[in-house]
Parts: structure tokens; C-alpha cells; sequence
């Protein structure tokens, strides 16, 4: 599965999470089957839906389709048909609107802006996990900013982003 982005990897939880409130967690309390069923609804999607979607982030937030005048042309026969035999849906307009649920959490997240990097703070060295005297240290140097900006390394919003550390 390391294939897929971090954006599918989203979008299946999303998926998963809608699934359960639906139907509630599974009897057995077994999670591997719940696992196996949204990765196979997810990989029967994913394909299917819209470039612009797929990459979805904070930064191309603005180039983004409305979900509610998305066309779900393209949605494989078998994601609502298994929806539907499944009692998830009970018709393809029900699993349909159950796809825009899905997809506008999934936007929600992967879109939402990225954290205050001094907000995330931990208690513990994220190497070594002692609890110690912590300091932050910048993943991308400051000194290289303008540079990395310059040449598109990074998007801005990553600049500051930092590890907590012991000495």
C-alpha cells in the first residue's frame, strides 16, 4: 500500500469512519475486516475520481471541484452496487450522497491548514522518548529559507516546521 498517498490513505479512513456511523462498529469487534472492506470500496474509487481530488492539500485548496456540483459520472458500478448489497445505501442517488459525504470530511482534512508549529510541542524527545528538557529544532535550516522557496523544495507552509528534541 505504500503506493498510495498520504491523500488515499485519507480518504479511506474517511470512508471507513462514514461506514461505521452507518452501520456501527463491527459485531466481533474484529477491525481487519472493517479494514479490508474500506480498502477494497476505496480502491474501486480512488480511480475514479477527479485529479484535482486526489491531490488535494492545503496549498491547491483553491483549484478544488464544489463536491455538491460534482459530477459522479464515473463512479464504478461496483462501488454502489456493493454499497447497496451491503444495506450501507439503498439505492445508487443513496451511495452517491454517501461518496459527497465522504469526500467533503476527506477535504476537510487533508485541506485544513497546517498546524502552529510551536503548538506541537510534545513531553517526550522524538528520537530518543525520554522526558527531558526539550528544544525545537527547524527540519528545514532558516538560513536555507529564500533558497528552498526559490527552487520549490517545499511549500511555505512547511517552512517552520520543527522536531522537538533533547540536547
Amino acid at each position: 500500500m505504500a503506493l498510495y498517498s498520504d491523500q488515499y490513505h485519507t480518504f479511506k479512513d474517511c470512508l471507513a469512519r462514514r461506514m461505521i456511523m452507518l452501520s456501527g462498529p463491527p459485531d466481533n469487534g474484529d477491525a481487519s475486516e472493517l479494514d479490508d472492506f474500506s480498502t477494497y470500496l476505496s480502491l474501486e474509487i480512488w480511480s475514479s475520481l477527479p485529479q484535482a481530488l486526489r491531490d488535494a492539500s492545503y496549498e491547491a485548496r483553491d483549484a478544488l471541484p464544489d463536491i455538491e456540483e460534482l459530477q459522479l459520472d464515473n463512479v464504478p458500478a461496483a462501488f454502489n452496487d456493493t454499497l447497496t448489497a451491503y444495506g450501507l445505501c439503498a439505492d445508487w442517488d443513496d451511495s452517491n450522497e454517501f461518496l459527497r459525504r465522504v469526500l467533503q470530511v476527506y477535504l476537510q482534512e487533508v485541506c485544513a491548514p497546517p498546524p502552529v508549529w510551536s503548538a506541537t510541542r510534545t513531553q517526550e524527545c522524538e528520537l530518543c522518548e525520554r522526558s527531558v528538557p526539550l528544544t525545537y529544532h527547524h527540519l528545514i535550516p532558516r538560513s536555507t529559507h529564500a533558497k528552498v522557496l526559490k527552487k520549490q523544495w517545499h511549500p511555505k507552509s512547511m517552512l517552520n516546521s520543527v522536531a522537538w528534541l533533547c540536547r
